[in-house]
């Protein structure tokens, strides 16, 4: 549900990045940061609660291209990871434009993994969206880990529709500009269709 802003000819798009809590969301959003040009992004915002240091989404502006002469701006959020957040995760995904599921790859997080991942479903679901025709990647992070799954065994539970997937490690920044880069294309792509 991209915005177009005619005065300064830019086009926004909300990209989320959803997933279980501290499987890495803040953390690809921090890298992203870090190591984008101070000209080309906004401010950070956080949000944070007294109970989990993962509780907050952030907001990050990011130039990337131009369609018919407008600017491309995408806003990056992430959510709060646990359940009890429902409500508030529900509202960072009004207006989405494009998802990024961010998979904890370490073994015993694999249920968090897929409790986040059908909770996305059904809030995409309350919202009249559906995952499997919105840009959507997936994110398997903290393969640096040793008690990681195999790629395959991750695909198996957690990627069915076969959509484009990236390994990560987003304390190092390995596999977090493709991941982006990856559904900021599948968006445009979609704006250019003119959906």
């Amino acid at each position: 549900m991209s915005f177009i802003n005619y005065a300064s000819r830019e086009i926004n798009c909300k990209i989320v990045y959803y997933g279980p809590g501290l499987c890495g969301k803040t953390t690809n959003l921090q890298y992203v940061y870090q190591k984008t040009a101070p000209d080309a992004k906004g401010k950070m915002i956080s949000l944070a609660t007294e109970t989990e240091r993962t509780l907050f989404f952030d907001f990050l502006p990011l130039a990337l291209g131009e369609i018919r002469g407008f600017k491309t701006r995408f806003h990056l959020y992430t959510v709060p990871g646990q359940v009890f957040y429902d409500a508030s995760r529900k509202l960072i995904l009004k207006g989405v434009d494009g998802v990024v599921f961010v998979a904890d790859s370490q073994e015993e997080r694999i249920d968090a993994n897929i409790e986040s991942l059908e909770n996305l479903r059904i809030n995409l679901k309350e919202q009249g969206y559906d995952l499997d025709k919105l840009p959507y990647v997936v994110q398997y992070n903290k393969r640096d880990l040793p008690s990681a799954m195999t790629v395959e065994e991750l695909r198996r539970e957690l990627n069915p529709t076969n959509v484009l997937e990236f390994e990560a490690c987003a304390t190092t920044g390995e596999g977090v500009f493709e991941t982006l880069k990856a559904v900021a294309k599948l968006i445009l792509i979609d704006l250019k269709k003119g959906k």
